[in-house]
């Protein structure tokens, strides 16, 4: 019998774990709603779960061509913009429903926070001068 590990890391490291990599790429408000360590554990967790669902119910009511070694099936649904679109809206819920839980709210975020950011800027603007 497969271990957990065994499960697990094939499922993140494939086709669901890419998708909402490459959503959450291309979605940056996301960054800004689970940005500390917590949420980006909780935001991976059930937005896999969820990719995972909404693949599986557009695998059985669209009719995608047979394989021909030239895209896997997952790529095929990607290709049609309305199923794109629905894991989009899938990703983006995660993220805001994460953001919303008060279990989150004290977190600290990844990285500098805006005011850091500021401060080196100006440190670099002093010390390299103007760009």
């Amino acid at each position: 019998m497969a271990s957990p590990e065994d499960i697990w890391l094939p499922l993140v490291d494939e086709p669901i774990g890419g998708i909402v990599a490459r959503l959450q790429a291309e979605d940056r408000e996301l960054e800004r709603l689970v940005s500390t360590p917590r949420r980006v554990l909780a935001f991976r967790t059930f937005a896999y779960i969820r990719v995972g669902l909404v693949l599986g119910q557009l695998l059985f009511e669209d009719e995608i061509p047979p394989y021909d070694g030239s895209e896997a099936w997952v790529e095929a649904l990607l290709g049609n913009e309305a199923h794109r679109d629905a894991l989009a809206k899938e990703v983006r819920a995660v993220g805001e429903e994460i953001a919303a839980d008060p279990r989150y709210a004290e977190d600290e975020a990844l990285g500098p926070d805006e005011a850091a950011r500021e401060r080196f800027r100006a440190f670099a603007r002093e010390k390299l001068g103007p760009a």
